[in-house]
């Protein structure tokens, strides 16, 4: 008998000898798929379904002053300004806003009185420039007029004379009536009247002018 060569795989289906044949075996299941069935994270967890209901535009409304308030007070105006840009509707808007205002979150009053306080004696600022921040900010006329006439037209002099003294060394060697411009103008941009800005220029320079010179070091105040 003629020697027979190696066997193959047909030998081991046919004779027995072998297993299954090779059309038996379970079929290749191909490479793992990277990407996990819809539904499910990475390692296989069931995501929670995401809550895709809009918030309660009170809660948001509320959230919102808060939130602003956090930081320093806000007049009503502003608020409402800010809500509207978010898209809170404005009977919303009105109504977290009323809230506020009986609890006392909000106080246009109070914030006027403060701002007229803080920006008078921080920037040198009169009472007409006071006035033009505050109804930018929406304060209403009434409320500003009444916070505005508490800062005494004397205190609002001396401080026109003390930013005066201060930029005196900064227009010193210029000719008189140069000064007098530069240093009104100083005081109109703050919102002094013109009458009051003249008069107190004319008499720290007939000051500086009788004696000594008064600021040397022309110490940093109420930057232009």
């Amino acid at each position: 008998m003629p020697e027979r060569e190696a066997w193959g795989p047909l030998d081991w289906s046919v004779n027995g000898v072998g297993g299954e044949g090779f059309d038996l075996l379970p079929a290749d299941p191909g490479p793992l798929s990277a990407t996990p069935p819809p539904g499910t994270s990475p390692d296989g967890a069931v995501k929670e379904p995401r809550d895709k209901e809009p918030k309660d535009p009170v809660a948001q409304a509320k959230g919102l002053c808060l939130r602003l308030l956090t930081g320093s007070s806000k007049t009503r105006k502003q608020l409402a300004d800010a809500m509207r840009k978010r898209e809170i509707p404005d009977e919303v808007a009105e109504e977290v806003l009323s809230r506020f205002e009986e609890v006392g979150l909000i106080d246009d009053a109070a914030f006027a009185d403060a701002w007229v306080e803080s920006r008078h004696r921080g920037r040198g600022l009169a009472r007409r420039a006071l006035a033009m921040e505050l109804r930018s900010r929406g304060v209403d006329n009434a409320v500003v007029a009444e916070a505005v006439e508490r800062l005494d037209p004397e205190q609002e002099a001396d401080t026109a004379r003390e930013l005066v003294r201060r930029k005196l060394r900064s227009t010193r060697g210029l000719d008189r009536q140069v000064r007098i411009r530069r240093l009104a103008g100083m005081l109109a941009r703050r919102g002094y009247p013109e009458g009051l800005a003249l008069r107190v220029v004319r008499e720290v320079l007939d000051a500086e002018a009788a004696g000594p010179a008064e600021d040397e070091q022309d110490p940093p105040f109420w930057e232009d």
